[in-house]
């Protein structure tokens, strides 16, 4: 069994993208991983199948993203992105457009319905559809269907920008 400080070394990074996915936010992001990094902290000794820690890890972030959605739905909105991922590309020009595409989609994922919002995040950090299924506590079928709605929606969303 993986320790409290190796899980979040291998995950940090997927679970700092997941909960820029629901929250605009940058200090409420912080606070939204460090729910999510104490409530992995609590129920890591929970796990029984090792080989199934992704999902787990996963499922309990995503329950963390939509308690806080559901904390803060009554909020106004605010107009912060944070589009701080690392860049491979080489000029300016590039860099930009690039922060520009990165920016568009991840606004264009927070704007998705949270079933939809779910399955695309989780995708997008290289899930397979069961270990999605797993984290979801849903059926692999539905997470094809889910996945196909949300990518129709995403490239809908990106169009009309």
């Amino acid at each position: 069994m993986r320790s409290f400080e190796q899980v979040i070394a291998e995950f940090g990074p997927g679970l700092a993208r997941i909960a820029a996915s629901y929250e605009r936010n940058r200090a409420l992001q912080q606070d939204l991983l460090q729910e999510i990094q104490v409530a992995l902290f609590r129920s890591l000794s929970q796990l029984k199948d090792a080989a199934k820690m992704r999902a787990f890890i996963f499922r309990i972030a995503h329950n963390c993203c939509v308690d806080h959605v559901v904390r803060h739905a009554g909020e106004p909105a605010t107009t912060e992105v944070s589009t701080e991922l690392p860049s491979d590309t080489h000029t300016p020009e590039q860099d930009v457009m690039a922060r520009d595409r990165t920016r568009r989609l991840v606004e264009a994922v927070r704007r998705l319905e949270l079933p939809y919002r779910q399955v695309i995040t989780l995708l997008l950090e290289d899930m397979s559809y069961l270990e999605i299924a797993d984290a979801l506590g849903i059926t692999v079928a539905n997470v094809g269907v889910r996945v196909n709605r949300a990518k129709s929606q995403l490239k809908e969303l990106l169009q009309h920008d």
